[in-house]
């Protein structure tokens, strides 16, 4: 079994509900993937790149899992379509019911079409930082040799501005569990 840090996203609902409970719906579809050991709080987020759209609500899970990473990734864009997410319709960066990223898995790098693993741009997002360094603040990104707290401290001290791009959110269907 292997670790791997799961991004989880949405700004729109799905048939889940809102975007909070379908992260928490989402949550529990990751259980078939592995054992999902832990997740950090919700945050709310301001979205990035197409900024004319909902704030997104966003979490990491730390999933222990069996899958090889292709395998883990085939299996997470299927859960993504099971909420409605239609990844050739969308537009880059915009609205989306769920969305579900590898972040990390173990100590591994990875550049292949399609899946590059840490995600490509792990260290220049707070919507990502925080949550993972909630709940795995000491985990080493491979191919930097840097913690995620090191980089969300380097993060936080570029962007002081942008103090409300993420905001912890109360979520009685994602702290049901």
């Amino acid at each position: 079994m292997r670790t791997a840090y799961i991004g989880m996203g949405a700004n729109l609902a799905s048939w889940a509900g809102a975007p909070e409970a379908t992260l928490a719906a989402a949550a529990l579809r990751l259980e078939s993937l592995g054992r999902v050991v832990c997740r950090s709080s919700l945050y709310s987020t301001a979205p990035v790149g197409f900024a004319e759209q909902p704030r997104f609500v966003n979490a990491v899970v730390e999933l222990e899992t069996a899958l090889e990473p292709r395998e883990l990734l085939e299996r997470l864009l299927a859960i993504e379509q099971e909420f409605g997410r239609d990844r050739a319709a969308g537009i880059a960066n915009g609205p989306r019911t769920l969305d579900l990223d590898i972040l990390l898995y173990g100590d591994l790098e990875i550049r292949e079409q399609g899946l590059v693993i840490p995600h490509p741009r792990l260290s220049e997002r707070a919507f990502v930082l925080i949550p993972l360094n909630e709940i795995a603040p000491q985990a080493v990104v491979p191919g930097v040799a840097k913690t995620v707290g090191q980089l969300l401290t380097k993060l936080i001290e570029a962007a002081k501005a942008e103090s409300d791009a993420v905001v912890p959110v109360e979520s009685e269907a994602w702290a049901a569990r």
